[in-house]
Parts: C-alpha cells; sequence; structure tokens
C-alpha cells in the first residue's frame, strides 16, 4: 500500500478550507451591517441581494447566516429564509442582567490575582478609549471597548464563565453599539471602566464587583432613557 499522499484528498482539503476561510469573512461583514444597522430587526437577509453585494455565491452565505444563528444574531424561520433577530423588552433586560452578574463576578475575581502587567494592559485600552471619546466615533470606540471587557473576561482565569460572558455579549451587540452613539455616552463609559481599573488596581474584590456590575446596569438605564424601542442593553 502506497503512502504517498492522494492528490484528490489534498485538493478536497484546501477547497474545505477556502470555503470555510471565505466563510468566516463573509460572517464578519454580515454581523459588521447587524451592528451598523444596515439591516433592521426582523428584516429578511436576501441572500441575491448579499451574494451580488459581497461577489460570493450563495452557500457561504447561508453557512455565515447558520453561524450567525447560532450567535443569536439570525433567527432561522423554515420555508421562509433567515432573518434578523429582534429581542424584546424582557429578552433584552433578562440578557443584560445576566451579564451584568457574570462580569461583576469575573471583575471581582481578577481582583483577587490581578498582576501589574494586566493593569498595565487595561489602563492602555482606557487610555486609547480616552482618546476616541474625544472624537466621539463610536465606530471606533466600540471595538476598543468590546476589547477592554474581553480582557477583564480573560483575565479572571475561569473559561466557563468566560464562554458564557462572550454568548451573551453576542446577542446584545446591537443594543450596546447603538447605545453608545451619543458623544457624551463615551465619556460616560470610560469613566466607568476606570473606576473598575482603579478597583482592579487597589486589589480591591468588593469594591471592583460593584464597579463592575454597576457599569454594566448603569448602561441598561441609558438605553432605556435613550427611547430605543424595543431593546435594552449597555456597554
Amino acid at each position: 500500500m502506497s503512502d504517498l499522499p492522494n492528490p484528490s484528498s489534498s485538493v478536497s482539503a484546501i477547497n474545505f478550507l477556502r470555503t470555510k476561510s471565505l466563510t468566516n469573512v463573509v460572517q464578519a461583514e454580515i454581523e459588521r451591517m447587524i451592528i451598523d444597522g444596515e439591516f433592521q430587526p426582523n428584516e429578511r437577509v436576501n441572500e441575491n441581494s448579499l451574494s451580488h453585494r459581497l461577489g460570493v455565491s450563495r452557500g457561504p452565505i447561508r453557512e455565515a447566516c447558520s453561524a450567525l444563528a447560532a450567535m443569536g444574531l439570525i433567527e432561522i424561520i423554515p420555508n421562509r429564509g433567515f432573518f434578523i433577530r429582534a429581542l424584546s423588552n424582557e429578552e433584552a433586560q433578562d440578557l443584560s442582567v445576566a451579564r451584568a452578574g457574570i462580569f461583576g463576578c469575573m471583575a471581582m475575581m481578577l481582583a483577587e490575582s490581578v498582576s501589574p502587567a494586566q493593569i498595565a494592559i487595561l489602563r492602555a485600552l482606557l487610555a486609547r478609549m480616552d482618546e476616541i471619546a474625544v472624537l466621539g466615533d463610536v465606530h471606533i470606540y466600540y471595538p476598543v471597548n468590546l476589547e477592554f471587557h474581553k480582557q477583564i473576561a480573560l483575565m479572571a482565569g475561569n473559561n466557563r464563565l468566560s464562554a458564557i460572558y462572550q454568548s451573551l455579549v453576542r446577542e446584545l451587540h446591537i443594543q450596546r453599539y447603538r447605545a453608545l452613539s451619543s458623544p457624551d455616552v463615551l465619556h460616560v463609559s470610560n469613566a466607568e471602566h476606570r473606576e473598575i481599573v482603579d478597583a482592579l488596581e487597589a486589589g480591591d474584590p468588593v469594591r471592583t464587583l460593584i464597579a463592575a456590575r454597576l457599569h454594566i446596569v448603569n448602561g441598561i438605564v441609558r438605553t432605556q432613557n435613550a427611547g430605543q424601542p424595543g431593546q435594552a442593553g449597555c456597554r
């Protein structure tokens, strides 16, 4: 029996990787469009239109939409297609309160073991968000904001909590992004971030828990006061 690789198998593997890579790119672009408001809640995803716009076949689009459905951003309705998921007030409130509790818990855990190097990373993100807040550009601020929260989740060192937290983050993407649409809110948001980092650096678990949870809870209130119909979220 020959030990030489099967050329057809190699080609199939390469094609598979190309397809998966393309699907990931398409998925990222559709997610961006959802977050930026190019799709509205309950709007049907037009596969033909997206195919022409993105210059890809409908296959990667369907795979990407299926992946986004698993993340909670898209809903699959049998015999009708893919639709942008719309969270009810109750659903968004439940998700946000759960996220507040988990984020507060992870921040408290981090306060018990945080290192100077980790504080330096968080301080650098704070400084970057301060610079962006002056510009009032949510498109630039939001990804850095996501990274700040993600870093705290990773630094806490509990993979299960981090995974649960990230799943909640994905479902609340639209609400959180739009809640940051006012330039004034960026300064308030980062002031709360700074209180979290100050509490972490002080090594005070209780203060950190309160600051982290209050940051999310304040975001829920700010979003509700912004008058977003049918939506509730947080930063």
